[in-house]
């Protein structure tokens, strides 16, 4: 059951969630480059993908410069 509590986010969600404009977020979705949940006709993006998304993009800073 611990399982089903995940969060999933509209897509307006998500998009202020990364600090981006909704229509980049829907586009992201229909390039399949962001996972989502479709319940029935609804489109969701669940909250672990924004987090993916970010480590995925995450550079570590560089010591020294």
């Amino acid at each position: 059951m611990e399982q089903f509590k995940r969060k999933l986010l509209t897509t307006a969600e998500a998009a202020a969630e990364l600090g981006l404009a909704e229509r980049t977020v829907r586009q992201w979705i229909w390039r399949r480059k962001i996972d989502t949940v479709r319940i029935g006709r609804c489109v969701r993006v669940p909250a672990a993908a924004c987090d993916a998304l970010i480590e995925r993009g995450l550079r570590p800073a560089v010591e020294g410069r």
